[in-house]
């Protein structure tokens, strides 16, 4: 309910901001703080974002919570995005996040008012991997015969009927071993 007033309120205070505004300094120049706004804006995504993105990367990398420069890029990037929409109060609440100290006030107010979860980055280490037998212990099944097997003995070989014509076949010699 509280989105569907802004689609409804937002627009109705940014006509009568227009209006006032261009009373007082002219509709050209009213336009002219609105294009320069949006210019604004798009170079505010471009190189905020960028540079959220690089600090995100660097608390990666020095193995920091990264959500304190995320969350600073997406409101600087947010920031841009409300210079580019036309309007002078998106304009001020822009500016507003553009300012760190804001920034911090919003971030604290809604830590407070939703449920934060902190994962640690540094684990404990864990015992390298040791195989199942490495204890001394193994675990097999076996056979005791009576005999042992003569030394040199080898299993007798199967001489082949007949070769044939099948291809398989063909450049083997056709003995096997059983």
């Amino acid at each position: 309910m509280r989105l569907l007033w802004l689609f409804i309120v937002l627009p109705i205070v940014e006509i009568a901001l227009f209006i006032q505004v261009g009373g007082l300094i002219g509709v050209w120049a009213t336009l002219g703080l609105v294009v320069l706004a949006a210019v604004s804006g798009v170079a505010v995504i471009r190189s905020q974002g960028t540079q959220a993105w690089m600090q995100a990367q660097r608390s990666l990398a020095e193995l920091r919570d990264p959500s304190r420069p995320l969350a600073h890029g997406m409101m600087q990037i947010l920031a841009g995005a409300l210079l580019i929409v036309p309007g002078f109060l998106t304009d001020i609440v822009a500016l507003l996040l553009l300012i760190p100290p804001v920034r911090d006030l919003i971030m604290r107010r809604a830590v407070r008012r939703m449920g934060v979860r902190t994962v640690q980055m540094n684990t404990p280490r864990r015992e390298t991997y040791r195989p199942p037998y490495a204890d001394g212990v193994i675990d097999a099944d076996y056979v005791v015969e009576d005999v042992p097997p003569a030394r040199n003995a080898r299993p007798p070989l199967d001489l082949p009927e007949d070769l044939g014509d099948d291809p398989a076949r063909r450049g083997h010699s056709g003995w096997t071993r059983h």
